[in-house]
This record gives structure tokens, sequence and C-alpha cells, in this order.
């Protein structure tokens, strides 16, 4: 057998995986999860044949173009890919793969939770508690929104978007869509089409958002689209901070247009917007949609399956570029 594959991970991974790429690999692993400067991976590609890296590591046309010639795949450890400059990894033959499917069910739970959580007022009535200032039980008091018998919107019907409709369902919620193309009927299961976010966003007082981010999602939630959905709507966002002008919704939550808002991403993450944490009707999360210990597992073992089929000369199923 040949020599084993040099493979620079540019961020700490749940131990099973790090185990397996030890075991299968030459990785230079990154055991102290520091956030590598571009500088840093390209010194730390040298003699590499591929990368694995993850949604918070930019890897723009600047870097990817200077990337060692030894390099041939990028193996992401996510399932949008807006951090990869995918020209540039085509141009310089570099196959680019990512994770999708496994972290689906994760990320949709993580959705509804946060509709939920937004709906019912639970970063007011937690810091009611924790702060000691609660009295007892009121009939008045805190005072959210029931899902039964109204609609949600979901903005991007893809595997993440369907799973967040099936839960939907089971609260009583009807579902709307916005998708680049219209599902066949089986799959849109009675939900109900649209062809612009100006005929969904309307009838919708939930909306919740599962696009990827392009130039041409980039802030799609802003002054103007605000104004079309129902007073006091509620948004949730697990897919891009970037499809959300934040001063537009911190404006809209501060005002009462909107009821309340769910977050898991931010546009600039970590660093959010400041005016997000004045607001009690906003529930933040830090990026945790696919947090749980099987889909991460399983996110690192798809990469794992990538790079085995591409250095053993298979097809490399999960490749973009």
């Amino acid at each position: 057998m040949g020599e084993r594959p040099i493979i620079l991970v540019t961020r700490r991974l749940p131990e099973a995986v790090e185990a397996r790429l030890l075991r299968d690999f030459d990785a230079r692993l990154n055991p102290d999860d520091r956030l590598l400067s571009e500088d840093e991976i390209l010194a730390l590609a040298e003699g590499c044949d591929g990368i694995l890296t993850s949604a918070i590591d930019r890897m723009p046309g600047s870097l990817i173009r200077r990337l060692p010639e030894r390099v041939k795949i990028i193996a992401t450890f996510s399932v949008g890919v807006d951090h990869i400059d995918l020209a540039a990894a085509r141009a310089r033959g570099i196959i680019v793969t990512n994770t999708p499917d496994v972290l689906t069910d994760a990320t949709a739970d993580v959705a509804i939770l946060l509709l939920l959580a937004a709906a019912r007022r639970l970063t007011e009535g937690s810091r009611l508690v924790r702060e000691g200032k609660w009295i007892g039980w009121r009939p008045t008091q805190l005072l959210g929104l029931g899902l039964q018998g109204k609609n949600l919107g979901i903005v991007g019907m893809g595997r993440i978007g369907l799973a967040v409709a099936r839960r939907a369902r089971a609260f009583g919620l009807s579902i709307h869509y916005h998708n680049r193309n219209r599902l066949p009927p089986e799959k849109e299961e009675g939900a109900v089409y649209h062809e612009t976010l100006e005929t969904l966003l309307p009838l919708c007082p939930f909306v919740s958002l599962h696009c990827p981010l392009t130039a041409e999602t980039r802030h799609m939630i802003n002054r103007k689209t605000i104004e079309l959905m129902p007073p006091e709507a509620v948004l949730v966002n697990t897919a891009r901070g970037g499809l959300v002008d934040d001063e537009a919704l911190i404006a809209a939550l501060k005002s009462g247009r909107l009821f309340a808002a769910g977050l898991d991403v931010f546009e600039g993450e970590p660093n959010l917007h400041p005016g997000y944490l004045e607001l009690d009707n906003v529930v933040l999360l830090p990026h945790l949609g696919s947090a749980t210990r099987e889909a991460r597992n399983a996110m690192g073992f798809r990469c794992l399956y990538n790079l085995d089929c591409f250095f053993s000369g298979r097809p490399v199923p999960d490749a973009l570029t």
C-alpha cells in the first residue's frame, strides 16, 4: 500500500471522526480549534493532498489560487459552500465536496425550536425566572402566539425545508413555500407554491428561511419584504445570516412591526449585530442547527467518505466542482 494522503484539518472535529482521520490519513489536526488565517492555511497546506475545512473558514479565490499544486480536494464540514470560491477551485482543478442529507433532521428540529420559542416569548420568560423577578402565575403574563390554524411560509423547500414542513404540520400549521422551482405534487404534500416572496409573505404570520446564500438571496429579508409580512409576524433563520438585513430586522422588532424572531445564524458571525442583544423579542442561538452528536459525526464521516472515494479513484458522491 502506498503512502497515506496528507490532509490539513482546519478545525477540531468530533473524537470519532478524528480517530478515523488518523487511522486512514496522515492528518494535520488543529487540537486548539483555533481559527486559522489565510496565511496560516497556506503554510500548513504545504505538502498536503487535501484540506478538510468548515463553514467558518473563508476560502476566497485569493487563497485558493495560492494553494500548493499538490492540493486537489477540499472537503467542507457543512452543507453550505458560500465560504468557498467554487469558480476559483474549478479553475484550479480542485474538487470541492460538502455534506448533504446528514444534518437535515437536526437543523429542522432547531428551526421548530426557534419558531416555538419566539412565538411563546422564551427569552423574556427565561430572563424573568433567572433574574428572580417572577412573582407567580397571572392570566395576562407573557401572552404569546398560537400556531394552530395559521400559515408557515418556508423560503427554500429543499431537504431541510421539507423536514420543517413535516414537523410544522404536527403543530397545526398550513404550509406555503417559495422555491426556485415548484416541487412535484407528491413532495408538496398539500403545500401551496408561490413563485415570488411578494405573494408568499403577506399570507404567512410565520416565516422560516432555508435557502442558500447567493448574490440574489443576500438581504432578501429587508425593510421592503418585512413590510409585506402580516403585522406581528415571526421570522426564523437557520440557514445563513446574510439572508437578513440586520438593521431592518432590528428596527421591525423594536417597533413591534414583527412580533419576534428566532435566529441561529448571523451575518459576520460570531460578531453579531449588537442591536440584537438589546431585544427581548428575539431568541439567539450560536449556530446550533446541526449540533447533535449524531449529526456532527455523520458530517465528519461524510467528509471522510468523499476523501476516501477521491484518493481511491472512485466517483466522489458530493463533488460540487
